[in-house]
């Protein structure tokens, strides 16, 4: 990994997110834009058997990650779609991805997704990025309900999405072909109520130091 140098920061909030997208900052990630240069890596850890099997199929090679990323940024600045590199705080390699993108005009219904490699996974590496989405989302875009999909066979994908509060609503039948199999997919959903009412559960929550 490239080891950059940071200094201690508050998370970036912008409004003006088309022109420029925030860099959002945790204790231990840090979430910015996809870039062209981010495609080998996001290639190497997000197209293995281990981790693609229950999302729909990513880019196969690098040059379509590179294709994914321009079609990103485009639709970003259209207003329709943003996507954030998950880095370690104090390297700038690309180890995950997170995307939401809206399903009617003002991103009051928004769909997410994400994805992170198999050796950051049990790490609070998701849990930590999910949280800065989920603020960016409901604060920033104005979303006020987001919704999420999981392959009923992921067991790891499902828990996730309950650990941050996610709740399951329905299920999609055959709603997913992967290996020439049709998957039943669970969806999900955080309201924007479910998302406050979360926050004030944080807060509240005992701090041991």
């Amino acid at each position: 990994m490239e080891k950059i140098q940071t200094a201690p920061s508050a998370p970036i909030v912008r409004t003006d997110w088309q022109q420029l997208l925030p860099v959002l900052t945790g204790a231990r990630v840090q979430l910015r834009e996809l870039r062209h240069e981010d495609a080998a890596a996001l290639c190497g850890l997000l197209s293995t058997e281990e981790v693609a099997r229950f999302i729909s199929p990513p880019p196969p090679t690098v040059e379509g990650f590179e294709r994914f990323m321009q079609f990103a940024l485009a639709q970003r600045v259209r207003g329709e779609h943003v996507g954030f590199a998950v880095t370690l705080r104090g390297f700038d390699t690309a180890i995950g991805i997170f995307q939401v993108r809206r399903l009617e005009a003002g991103f009051r219904l928004a769909e997410w997704g994400f994805a992170i490699g198999a050796p950051f996974w049990g790490s609070g590496v998701f849990e930590e990025s999910a949280d800065l989405v989920l603020d960016f989302a409901f604060e920033t875009l104005g979303v006020q309900r987001l919704e999420a999909r999981a392959a009923v066979l992921n067991g790891r994908g499902n828990g996730a999405l309950r650990k941050i509060g996610a709740v399951q609503e329905c299920l999609l039948r055959r709603s997913l072909l992967r290996g020439g199999a049709w998957l039943d997919q669970a969806l999900y959903a955080i309201l924007g109520r479910d998302y406050v009412a979360r926050n004030a559960r944080r807060v509240a929550a005992p701090r041991f130091h």
